[in-house]
Formats: C-alpha cells, sequence, structure tokens
C-alpha cells in the first residue's frame, strides 16, 4: 500500500521531449502550463539536459512560448557544478561546448575528476582514453546524467550512458551520478519549496529516470507519451507510473481534475 497522500503543492516537469523537442513545442502545452499556473502549485521545471546552458535553455523556452523563470529551472548541470564545489575537483569536462557557460569559474587545469554529460564531439577514442586514465589514477567519475538515449527531431540518438557505462566497464568503477532519476536530484529540486516529495507529482517522458525515479523519491509520477515514450516503457518500471498520458496537456488536466 502507498502511504497516504496528502495535498498536492507541487509539480514537477521535464522539458525535453515533455514540453518541446528541440525547437518545436508539445502541441498546446503554452497553454496548458498556463492553466497550470492558475492553480495554488509550486512548479519546478527539472532537466537532464547537457546539450545547452541554463541561460540558452531559458532563450529556448521563452522562444517558444513558455512562461517560465529562470529561478524554476533546476537542471542536472547546477547539480554537477555543486558537487564539483563540494568535493573542490578540478574537472575534465566531457560537456558539450554550450554548457559550459553554467562551469564558469570551476578551475578544470590539470584535472583530477571526470565529468561526463552529452558530447558527442568529445566522445572520440583519444579523448575517451583521456579520462580513462585519469579514472585509472584514482580521479573520480562524475556522470552529469545515465541516460541511454533522447529524443531528437530526426529520430532516437544515443544518450551519455553509454560512454559513462564504458568508462566504468573499462576502469571497473562506479560513476557517482547527479542528474535524474537519483533521489538527491529531486529532493534537491523540491528544496526552497517547503514541500514534501508525497506532495509532489512529476511529469516527463522517460519512464526510469522521470517517473521511476520521483517515484522511488516518494512523489507520484506521470509518464507522458511524447518524446522519447515508446510503446510499453510504462512495463519497465516497478511500480507502474501512477498514470500514463497521452501528452503534458492531459496530465495538466488529470491533476487540476483529480489531485487538487
Amino acid at each position: 500500500m502507498m502511504a497516504a497522500r496528502r495535498a498536492l503543492k507541487a509539480v514537477l516537469v521535464d522539458l525535453s521531449g515533455t514540453l518541446h523537442v528541440e525547437d518545436s513545442a508539445v502541441p498546446g502545452a503554452q497553454e496548458a502550463l498556463k492553466r497550470l499556473r492558475s492553480a495554488p502549485l509550486t512548479i519546478r521545471f527539472v532537466t537532464n539536459t547537457t546539450k545547452e546552458c541554463k541561460r540558452d535553455l531559458l532563450q529556448r523556452l521563452t522562444k517558444l512560448g513558455f512562461d517560465i523563470a529562470e529561478n524554476e529551472i533546476f537542471t542536472s548541470l547546477t547539480a554537477a557544478r555543486n558537487l564539483l564545489e563540494q568535493q573542490q575537483v578540478r574537472p575534465l569536462l566531457l560537456v558539450d561546448d554550450k554548457a559550459l557557460p553554467d562551469f564558469t569559474g570551476i578551475a578544470t587545469d590539470d584535472p583530477n575528476a571526470v565529468v561526463v554529460g552529452l558530447a558527442p564531439e568529445h566522445f572520440h577514442y583519444e579523448m575517451m582514453n583521456r579520462a580513462f586514465r585519469l579514472i585509472l589514477d584514482g580521479a573520480p567519475l562524475i556522470a552529469i546524467h545515465k541516460a541511454r538515449y533522447f529524443k531528437k527531431k530526426d529520430g532516437l540518438s544515443l544518450g551519455p550512458g553509454p560512454f559513462v557505462t564504458g568508462l566504468e566497464y573499462a576502469t571497473d568503477t562506479r560513476a557517482t551520478v547527479v542528474g535524474k532519476p537519483e533521489k538527491t536530484f529531486f529532493l534537491e529540486a523540491l528544496r526552497g519549496t517547503g514541500c514534501a516529495p508525497e506532495e509532489a507529482v512529476m511529469i516527463g517522458d522517460d519512464c526510469r529516470d522521470d517517473v521511476g525515479g520521483a517515484q522511488d523519491a516518494g512523489m507520484r509520477g506521470i509518464l507522458v507519451r511524447t518524446g522519447k515514450y515508446r510503446p510499453a516503457d510504462e512495463d519497465k518500471i516497478n511500480p507502474a507510473p501512477y498514470l500514463t498520458c497521452e501528452s503534458f496537456p492531459e496530465a495538466v488536466e488529470h491533476i487540476l481534475e483529480r489531485l487538487l
């Protein structure tokens, strides 16, 4: 039996695949977000994206017509930066160059840690080998996330997960993962909202990372059939998603009609 549910106070929303795919909004998502904002709820946008810094991401969403404030976005890049500052290490940053602004001020000379995000132009033998040697010498391996794949306009594409796993396999170590589905990531996203996980629901297109991760942290999870969703994804996690919906607007309708 699930613990008794408290009244809903917070909604966590994934971005890529849930509100938009690259430069196209999910149909009706802008309006649905407006409707959600009319309810007495705290909204946070939680994303594993490592393709661009928070400022570029916000710009992209604003251009698509989404009403979102920078302090409502919690990214795995932020979580990674926080960890680097806590551990006081100098990372070899395997992230997209567009994500680098989020690491401004972090020393990267003579690296003694390895950070892996989605970095297609860095995932070549020489760079992976450099990371491999650092890890063998004792550098911690930090994965911004370990997604297997994500959705692009032209189809599903490899995420950073396979590359992180390759480094783990070669060095016989385990990466510290900072993004979804880690429980700490979801709890960090709620920090400052005054909401407990039992008072929150997560909406996303990734069954394992969005829904499974949120439910493991004590929230409810709503899976949407947009973005990277593939038929039968809901069978990949146990317990199953609290709910599976066609898209973000349908998830919002459910919240407004059933959870308030």
